[in-house]
């Protein structure tokens, strides 16, 4: 049997944080679970309030991988996401990965990562599930991933995702599941530093990359289970309509950080 091809260069996941004491535990748990550790972890700590700095940093002392926990007071998942691409840029990631602090990524997740590198992939939107620890009913279990993917098929149809600059189709993609190398990032100049209720930073990141690349591609083998409390506190019409361009934002910005 012929191995596998593997990826080049060394892989550094990134995890914006704010105040995420309650879950970010659990989510440095599953990095600390993969079947792959070969990989160091930047924490963005993006001005948290609570004790989320703290447990990153009991966590990092016993970690089976090196632990940086690094901090940007710009609020927003894209200047946080920007600053720990950067960052790891800077301390010679070649390949790059994000997940969010309250996701749950699966065992295999940085396997697959490596996985869709070494087939040729410069970024690779992995899929999304819900939680099974949040009990997910059967709506949320099976009728939201489809509803998503048939969100997927708009984006492709949409005419601004059609123009001829973009060197490939568009493709669905989570920020809390994403994978690109350090060239293609510094190509296409990064993730957009943007409030949360701004333009979806994924979706930016997503678009820029494609003027610049033709080797993206979704990768279903990369796996996170994402949090439901956004759905659970918004509702459907409102969270898809939030996820469609901020089509809906809270009348009061607070708000928009659910927890």
């Amino acid at each position: 049997m012929t191995a596998a091809p593997e990826a080049k260069g060394a892989l550094w996941a990134v995890v914006p944080a704010f105040d995420e004491e309650a879950s970010i535990g659990a989510t440095l748990a599953a990095l600390a679970a993969q079947s792959d550790t070969r990989f160091t972890l930047v924490v963005v700590d993006n001005a948290s309030t609570d004790g989320t700095p703290d447990i990153v940093r009991r966590f990092a002392a016993a970690a089976p991988f090196p632990v940086h926990l690094v901090e940007e007071r710009e609020p927003g998942a894209g200047a946080a996401a920007d600053t720990g691409f950067r960052y790891a840029i800077a301390g010679g990631a070649a390949l790059l990965v994000r997940t969010d602090a309250d996701c749950l990524p699966a065992r295999d997740w940085i396997a697959a990562a490596k996985a869709a590198f070494a087939g040729g992939a410069e970024m690779a939107c992995g899929r999304s599930i819900p939680r099974p620890d949040e009990s997910p009913s059967v709506a949320e279990r099976y009728v939201l991933p489809a509803v998503v993917r048939a969100t997927a098929v708009y984006g492709r149809l949409r005419r601004e995702h059609r123009h001829p600059h973009y060197r490939t189709p568009y493709v669905l993609c989570h920020g809390h599941n994403i994978a690109l190398t350090a060239d293609l990032y510094v190509r296409c100049g990064g993730a957009p530093r943007v409030p949360l209720e701004g333009p979806p930073e994924d979706v930016v990141l997503l678009n820029r990359a494609r003027r610049h690349s033709d080797r993206i591609a979704r990768a279903e083998r990369m796996v996170v289970r994402a949090s439901l409390r956004r759905l659970r506190a918004w509702g459907a019409r409102r969270t898809l309509l939030w996820s469609w361009d901020r089509r809906y934002r809270p009348s009061d910005p607070r708000k928009v950080h659910v927890r």
